[in-house]
């Protein structure tokens, strides 16, 4: 499957789910700012933050994690807080931010911030902006948001490797005023494995032959869907960490906006009169509760 099938398969994946969103962790989602739709990451979660005297502190821990793509098929990954990819930074531009990261890896490591205008001390580069983080030590980033976007974070120390075993997570950055109301933000990081039946470890030599495909860390059927409602407009975002070749990865973080069409493909039911239901089970006419339709038009 080359990359441009796969960003078709699930972008069609993504606009056609229809059921509720059965693996985004809500109750680890901070508040946004006043105005903001949180980012919801489905299978996934939003990395918590505390005020401490005007600045956001994060903390980011580096680690081996167990992870399962889909029921039955687990691997040892490199994650950040016990996942891969790690969970959501969710920030508003302008925020000052305290990042701190430790590292329980038994390899150094670094983390960068990979499309985020910052101080040049800041940017994450092992051996070159900075000490690598080793083994058992804990490096403190500290900077201001003068962006607003879609960017994302991974490691800048053996990062070929690192990357491909899944260290890596999604950076959002909202404007400080909202040009429109999102009534659903989604957060998708797309990834490719190499994993030989056997095994219990991604193999990072790979650059061509996957055989794993990922949505947030999840293959079918592990992946969550996205439930809209018909009218919302909803918010799409997709980073890309995976390579198709060395020694060129393809990071391409973006974000889409559409409204959810009315209408949807119709059910076909053995009993002719059998009446509709909306999402809590009572009977209703065509266009009330989840679409599902697979045309989104960009707005």
């Amino acid at each position: 499957m080359t990359r441009r099938e796969l960003l078709v398969t699930g972008g069609a994946a993504l606009a056609g789910a229809g059921l509720l969103l059965g693996g985004t962790a809500r109750a680890e989602d901070p508040p946004a700012a006043d105005g903001y739709t949180p980012v919801e990451t489905p299978n996934g979660a939003t990395l918590p933050f505390v005020m401490k005297d005007g600045v956001k502190e994060f903390h980011l821990i580096a680690e081996e994690v167990e992870h399962e793509f889909a029921p039955g098929c687990k691997v040892k990954a490199w994650g950040y807080n016990g996942r891969t990819p790690g969970p959501t930074i969710e920030c508003v531009e302008g925020d000052k931010v305290r990042i701190f990261v430790e590292n329980k890896l038994p390899e150094p490591t670094s983390v960068h911030w990979h499309g985020v205008l910052l101080p040049c001390g800041m940017d994450g580069v092992g051996g070159l902006t900075q000490p690598y983080i080793q083994p058992g030590e804990t490096w403190a980033y500290e900077f201001t948001l003068i962006q607003h976007g879609t960017q994302m974070y991974h490691p800048h120390v053996d990062e070929m490797t690192q990357m491909a075993v899944g260290m890596m997570g999604m950076f959002v950055i909202h404007p400080k005023k909202a040009s429109r109301k999102i009534d659903r933000d989604f957060s998708i990081f797309l990834h490719m494995w190499a994993i030989e039946p056997g095994t219990y470890r991604p193999d990072p030599s790979v650059m061509l032959d996957f055989n794993t495909f990922s949505f947030n860390g999840k293959a079918f059927p592990g992946t969550a869907p996205l439930v809209v409602r018909t009218g919302q407009r909803v918010r799409i975002r997709i980073a890309n960490l995976s390579m198709d070749e060395h020694p060129s990865p393809s990071p391409a973080p973006t974000a889409a906006t559409f409204r959810s069409p009315r209408g949807g493909p119709k059910r076909r039911s053995s009993c002719p009169s059998e009446p509709r239901a909306t999402s809590n089970g009572s009977p209703t006419s065509r266009g009330t509760g989840p679409s599902t339709a697979t045309n989104p038009t960009t707005s």
